[in-house]
């Protein structure tokens, strides 16, 4: 069985590269099932099932009695290669700030499903150590972080494919503290970080905020950064660091092939690679070690935390920081003069129960076939639109909870977001993940908390008919 499913993998990341590199461009038929069984030496069912597979992610599409043809084709080349400075908190803060009435249809936070009895343990477990906190002594726990705690992310950066010591573990107050370490780690202000594009906003935010300039690369939906792109950059420009999310990247989902990652490797030289995998346990599939592990040098900073996988609220990561390590934690230090037990305790325990990978697992198989419903749902009703047939890209994911939607050039994401607020459906308009507003037309999706009902059906035909008719006028 293992066999087969890297045999259908390799076939899928055999294809996905072809469309990349424009070996199969739009509209394009691909190899019949016998020719791609025969030149690949795997079955036909094999191949029917990759195809399959990636008909439901949007990148091909099945046409009777005359095959299977290209629809995704790679982003062009981004014109925006070049280093900018950053200036986003405004529009994030309105987009993000306002208070919002009840919500009828969430779509546009990133936040885990927390309606599991996993989740209900590990509060169950909050209480119970906070309780015990007035038979102990009060003090701080201080870098690298409690004992239990960084024993058991080792277990967790196991499972992910790396092999680190316990001593080699920093924690921190969420990921986001973790990428705020390293750049500070690797960086001085007005240096420049290569980012991909689209990239998440709080990146952005966060370098804007240590007064970085950045290079945006445009990244595919399917297989994420160029690293073409990325060497041409780094052969250019006096680059510092390099910030990428190799798996399932937020906004878009995408999932660096092995090989990729590889050639990042080698193309980026000496320098620092940042790499954020909050998402990494959300894959549906056998897992692609992470950058971290194929660096001989030590000199990828690797980043997670607990807060896609389990709950937002808890702020707990964790940070891999190689021939860092000392200067992340002396930071740390300095920071914040220690961080508080009781959560880092609570959590350890609920790490060592076994719930987690567990709770994990369920989640996978919820997340991937809620996307996969969202997806044919959403898709249904676009293809219903004669401004929209054909002439939109939503691809599935093969992690997280993520969708990344792109509609014609001339739509305004940001106008649609402000109408669909006033139905109270939730989406995040694209224009929040680039510096120069070059994803106006698009939309992020969370599907984490979607559910086939009437309620969602219903939202979802005047979420379209709200896009459809901006199209329209």
């Amino acid at each position: 069985m293992a066999e087969q499913q890297c045999k259908y993998t390799k076939v899928i990341d055999y294809i996905r590269q072809g469309i990349d590199s424009r070996v199969w461009q739009h509209d394009e038929k691909l190899p019949s099932i016998r020719q791609l069984s025969q030149q690949l030496g795997v079955s036909k069912n094999t191949i029917i099932r990759a195809y399959h597979t990636l008909e439901a992610r949007g990148i091909i599409t099945a046409n009777a009695r005359s095959g299977y043809r290209v629809v995704y084709q790679k982003m062009k080349p981004s014109n925006n290669s070049i280093p900018r400075s950053i200036s986003l908190l405004s529009m994030c803060k309105d987009v993000l700030a306002k208070p919002s009435p009840e919500e009828r249809l969430n779509l546009g936070t990133a936040h885990p499903n927390i309606s599991t009895p996993a989740i209900n343990s590990l509060y169950a477990e909050i209480g119970r150590h906070s309780r015990r906190q007035t038979h102990s002594h009060s003090h701080y726990q201080l870098p690298p972080g409690n004992q239990e705690l960084t024993y058991q992310f080792k277990n967790l950066s196991n499972d992910l494919g790396l092999t680190v010591s316990q001593h080699e573990i920093t924690v921190t107050h969420g990921a986001q503290q973790g990428i705020s370490l390293a750049l500070r780690a690797v960086t001085k202000p007005g240096d420049t970080v290569i980012v991909e594009s689209p990239c998440y906003f709080g990146n952005l935010l966060l370098m804007e905020s240590l007064g970085l300039k950045v290079i945006e690369i445009s990244s595919s939906p399917v297989t994420g950064i160029d690293v073409s792109a990325v060497s041409n950059a780094i052969n250019k420009w006096d680059v510092s660091a390099v910030l990428v999310t190799p798996n399932f990247m937020n906004p878009t989902g995408a999932q660096m092939p092995l090989n990729a990652r590889i050639e990042l490797l080698r193309v980026s030289n000496n320098i620092p690679i940042i790499e954020d995998d909050v998402f990494g346990a959300l894959g549906f599939n056998q897992p692609i070690p992470p950058i971290h592990a194929l660096d001989s040098n030590k000199r990828v900073i690797y980043i997670n935390s607990l807060s896609k996988v389990l709950d937002s609220r808890l702020r707990i990561g964790w940070v891999i920081a190689g021939r860092y390590q000392e200067v992340i934690e002396r930071q740390l230090f300095c920071d914040t003069m220690g961080s508080t037990n009781l959560m880092q305790s609570a959590v350890a325990d609920f790490l060592k129960s076994g719930r987690y990978r567990s709770h994990v697992k369920k989640m996978n198989r919820y997340y991937q076939n809620a996307m996969q419903t969202f997806y044919e749902e959403l898709t249904q009703r676009l293809d219903r639109s004669h401004y929209l047939y054909k002439n939109y890209q939503l691809t599935v994911p093969t992690g997280s909870f993520l969708l990344w939607l792109e509609l014609p050039k001339v739509f305004d994401g940001l106008a649609a977001y402000q109408q669909a607020r006033e139905q109270r459906i939730s989406i995040l308009p694209g224009h929040l993940f680039a510096t120069s507003g070059q994803y106006k037309h698009c939309l992020r999706f969370s599907c984490s908390n979607y559910m086939l009902n009437s309620h969602w059906k219903s939202g979802l035909d005047q979420l379209v008919e709200l896009i459809d008719a901006q199209l329209r006028d």
